[in-house]
């Protein structure tokens, strides 16, 4: 009997755009004679199954059950493809513990945990090789005198961004003082991150993103990386979504030094953070120095075709529609 399949889009923020279109690339993947895909919009206001012809139906969220045709569906697995709130902060993983239903991504406190920039840090703050920007975090309670804060712990030029929420939403890059304020609110303000600011000195270097994976038999595999280079000021949503701003090398041009020193920190970064299924690394090698530099990592990163991670399983070598099989296999052997 072919395993049920919950794959999870929508979600309750501006990334739901983003989760429709990485969910509908990786159901065209997916090996349909293998599993029964079911593909499930949650929404604020409804979470609905959607059938082949385009009709919807109820899922019932007591039981993340699902009425169909005179029959009660029951899921062996929930492949979670919603980026930011909540599929990506702990929220949905909670849920289906409670319901003791298997999912590909990392667990609760993982996922919480990396939404969270600052508290990322401090938990990868002692791994070899591995260094991170100097930062301050801001809470609500402190806005009245970040400026100050800032000024008086970090030298210019600054990464100003929301402490939770990804797409590079609310980020800005500031170059002088007098544009600290309107970067610190821009921040602050941006809807569903969390209320918290985290403030960065700027990194200079070539910018990598990679993805780390543990597969069906055990093991942490580390695919190819990726090298961004962008036209904007920094990979911003624009230069994320936009096609034309940004130029992505995969695999990248990274000696084999590099590519060692990477797989060794992404396993390590991977291992300390209790991670489950894909996750992705981005990082800066900093000029002059080499320095590896943790910039966030992503718990459930983009599937489009033209997504780093399904570019990255290509160069390495795999079908995407097997990469996520694996990634399904994984999380169902491990719930055994």
């Amino acid at each position: 009997m072919k395993a049920k399949i919950a794959l999870i889009t929508g979600g309750y923020t501006g990334e739901a755009e983003v989760s429709f279109k990485s969910s509908a690339f990786v159901n065209s993947q997916l090996d349909h004679d293998k599993y029964d895909v079911y593909l499930i919009t949650i929404s604020k206001d409804a979470w609905f199954y959607t059938d082949k012809d385009g009709r919807q139906y109820p899922i019932l969220r007591e039981s993340f059950t699902l009425p169909l045709n005179g029959e009660t569906i029951s899921f062996d697995l929930a492949f979670i493809m919603v980026h930011g709130v909540p599929g990506e902060d702990g929220r949905l993983q909670s849920y289906f513990d409670l319901l003791d239903i298997p999912y590909t991504s990392c667990d609760a406190l993982t996922s919480a945990l990396t939404m969270n920039k600052g508290y990322t840090k401090a938990i990868l703050s002692d791994i070899p090789e591995l260094y991170l920007a100097k930062s301050v975090l801001l809470f609500e309670s402190q806005r009245a005198e970040a400026i100050s804060t800032v000024e008086s712990n970090l030298s210019l030029p600054y990464f100003v961004k929301p402490n939770a929420g990804g797409s590079s939403i609310g980020m800005t890059k500031v170059k002088e003082s007098a544009q600290l304020q309107e970067a610190i609110d821009k921040a602050f303000d941006a809807e569903n991150t969390g209320k918290q600011v985290i403030v960065e000195e700027f990194v200079t270097g070539r910018e990598f993103s990679e993805g780390i994976f543990r597969n069906a038999k055990g093991e942490l595999v580390v695919l190819p990386a990726t090298e961004v280079r962008t036209t904007r000021e920094f990979f911003d949503f624009e230069a994320k979504y936009i096609p034309g701003l940004t130029e992505e090398i995969t695999p990248a041009d990274l000696t084999t030094e590099q590519q060692e020193r990477a797989a060794r920190i992404l396993k390590e970064i991977y291992v300390r953070l209790n991670c489950k299924g894909m996750v992705r690394v981005d990082f800066f090698l900093e000029n002059g120095t080499d320095k590896f530099y943790f910039i966030e990592i992503n718990t459930i990163p983009g599937q489009t075709a033209q997504s780093f991670i399904p570019q990255q399983v290509r160069a390495f070598g795999m079908k995407e529609g097997d990469f996520y099989g694996e990634l399904i296999e994984s999380a169902l052997l491990s719930a055994k």
